[in-house]
């Protein structure tokens, strides 16, 4: 079988993240990102569940998740996947929106799997003047070119793309944003968001697309991204994000983002080396 090669690069100059993965066979679970996923898929097919809808990707199809997307992915054909990927966050959006349409507000992508070669032709460049680390305008040109046919072709307010939903659930989610770092029980989330146990976990679940424990871990998975990315290790990221111990972090990270937590935060640390070096 093909070995697993996974690569991460993150572009100071455009402030936005790219990875790659070659040869995967690992499953992603229900999950959600608080940043923007553009990805293209160069070989493998996969079965991709996002909001309740199901979706065959293979060779050229292009999957973008706005923020909040529940999302999950398992090999469909016996062999491996070949993807590339653009991570953007939401105030990196906001610029690129405004430079790109005058208006400052996130859009909201009313697509998650498209086959667009026009986008193809600005992604899969922009993807590889990343990895290669180049430093000319071309490849700035390439991001807004994508992101101007995105927006043209498929984008809407960003608000428009978000369900509905019951006070009480955007309650439940305010309270494990400000007390991600603590431990949380159920019985202090129902309370806060003045819901009975069952009436949460169905309510929660049909809001969000994910139980309040998995929406309660991403954003811990989120957060600890940060820290990591900051220099952090991976024992004291665990800590100061709420996991209950390091194994059950590492678990979860490497599930979610498709690498381990200390890997993740040497590709910081080797590029902060580099520019200490220079």
């Amino acid at each position: 079988m093909k070995k697993e090669i996974r690569t991460v690069v993150y572009d100071d100059e455009l402030q936005i993240e790219a990875y790659r993965f070659e040869g995967i066979v690992q499953p992603f679970p229900n999950h959600f990102h608080k940043h923007y996923v553009i990805g293209f898929v160069e070989n493998g097919e996969r079965c991709l569940s996002c909001k309740n809808k199901e979706y065959i990707i293979d060779k050229g199809s292009i999957v973008i998740f706005n923020p909040g997307d529940n999302h999950s992915c398992i090999q469909n054909d016996g062999g491996t996947l070949d993807y590339r990927g653009l991570n953007i966050n939401k105030e990196i959006m906001l610029d690129l929106a405004e430079e790109v349409t005058g208006k400052r507000e996130l859009p909201g992508f009313s697509h998650n799997v498209i086959f667009d070669e026009e986008i193809t032709c600005y992604l899969r460049p922009l993807h590889e003047m990343i990895m290669n680390a180049a430093r000319d305008f071309g490849k700035e040109e390439n991001l807004l070119f994508l992101i101007s046919a995105l927006i043209q072709n498929y984008g809407q307010p960003f608000e428009d793309c978000i369900p509905e939903c019951r006070e009480e659930i955007e309650k439940a989610c305010e309270f494990m944003e400000k007390n991600y770092m603590e431990h949380i029980c159920l019985e202090q989330l129902c309370k806060y968001a003045t819901l009975s146990k069952s009436t949460m976990l169905r309510a929660f679940t049909k809001s969000k697309g994910v139980t309040p424990y998995l929406y309660l871990e991403n954003i811990r998975i989120n957060e600890a991204k940060k820290l990591l990315g900051q220099g952090i290790s991976p024992l004291d990221a665990a800590m100061q994000t709420g996991f209950s111990d390091q194994s059950h972090f590492t678990n979860y990270f490497t599930r979610f983002i498709g690498l381990a937590p200390g890997v993740y935060r040497d590709i910081f640390k080797s590029k902060d080396g580099e520019q200490c070096g220079e």
